[in-house]
């Protein structure tokens, strides 16, 4: 069962938070100004406002179930939704979890990226006792691998024609994260 989220995650300058109904305008805004947003996971059009709006449903379907949790990243004392950060292919037998993180255009370069992810590996090890955390991106996304890499990750290499989108193989890079990492200070 996954461990309830009952207050905001903070470090003082990023927030996590459980997403919400009222995340979806600000979602459907970043993915109608970053094609990649939706390209890079396989999709050919953005989402529809209904389509998010079944998502959430679902999500809270496979949240009761343990397999998915989805949180909203926000600037601190701010609670528009600047992005959101997934936790899924949740392993309880292995203690182990994957994530997947993405940020409207105009909140990136600010360090959110980093942020949401130290603040949620910290709760994942503290308050659900997961050993080891997986990120994968496409090579390429040198955007985010640096900010994995300023959040603990280590680069561990690219699993080489790891899914197909759209009837083409693609790469993938892995960085992890365990629990005995050294954390990076701030």
């Amino acid at each position: 069962m996954i461990p309830v989220l009952t207050s905001l995650l903070s470090d003082g300058r990023v927030e996590l938070r459980l997403a919400a109904e009222r995340d979806i305008p600000e979602v459907l805004i970043a993915h109608d100004r970053d094609p990649r947003l939706y390209s890079d996971r396989g999709l050919e059009r953005p989402p529809t406002g209904a389509q998010l709006g079944r998502d959430m449903e679902e999500a809270e379907e496979l949240r009761a179930s343990g397999t998915l949790e989805t949180l909203t990243i926000v600037k601190a004392g701010d609670d528009t939704c600047r992005g959101q950060i997934y936790v899924y292919d949740i392993d309880w037998d292995h203690d182990r979890a994957a994530i997947g993180i993405w940020l409207a255009p105009d909140a990136r370069g600010q360090g959110l990226a980093r942020g949401a992810l130290r603040l949620l590996t910290r709760w994942l090890f503290e308050d659900w006792g997961l050993e080891r955390i997986e990120l994968t991106t496409l090579p390429e996304n040198r955007t985010m691998i640096s900010a994995a890499l300023a959040g603990g990750f280590a680069h561990e290499g690219v699993l080489r024609s790891r899914v197909r989108e759209r009837s083409r193989r693609l790469d993938l890079a892995i960085l992890s994260i365990v629990r005995t990492d050294p954390r990076p200070s701030s």
